[in-house]
């Protein structure tokens, strides 16, 4: 299990700009914001990262690096970029089950209209030296943590240099 105060998986990432992203070159001034949603078949995830798109600029402010990820093809994940409202958000896709299954994240088998494997949703805070702060992984698309509490959270550990919990 990756507890907080660890140091996370690299990630290299292709993203739908069609530059390569990978954590370990990151240099946030606070954290890097990880988001995984399951794909383009999720209503759940459209509303998620359209909510994400007008915060951008608050996380931002904070010294905070967002991404999302999916395991959805390229084409799949352009899709998504041009279809919902998400014009500022970095987008990647392909990203490898067996990379996330390292990442503590859950896997699901497609079921009606879905992929025939993909991975459930995962929001990961990680310092500049690739250290995980905390996560919120989640078995379906509900119940993720809100946007604006993820804002006040951040503000919260900056201003109070609070330090990651979770780790014993």
């Amino acid at each position: 299990m990756l507890k907080p105060r660890q140091k996370t998986p690299d990630l290299a990432i292709n993203l739908v700009n069609g530059t390569e992203w990978t954590l370990s070159k990151q240099k946030p001034e606070a954290f890097t914001l990880l988001i995984v949603y399951r794909g383009l078949h999720c209503p759940v995830c459209k509303k998620y990262l359209e909510e994400l798109q007008p915060k951008l600029s608050k996380f931002h402010d904070l010294g905070v690096n967002v991404i999302a990820v999916s395991s959805d093809t390229e084409a799949k994940a352009k899709q998504t970029y041009e279809e919902w409202d998400i014009a500022d958000v970095p987008l990647g896709y392909e990203f490898p089950i067996e990379d996330a299954r390292e990442w503590g994240l859950f896997i699901s088998k497609g079921i009606k209209d879905e992929p025939e494997t993909f991975i459930e949703p995962g929001l990961f805070i990680i310092r500049p030296d690739q250290e995980l702060y905390c996560a919120s992984i989640q078995t379906m698309p509900f119940a993720r943590p809100g946007l604006d509490d993820v804002i006040g959270a951040i503000k919260f550990v900056l201003d109070k240099d609070y330090p990651a919990r979770g780790e014993a």
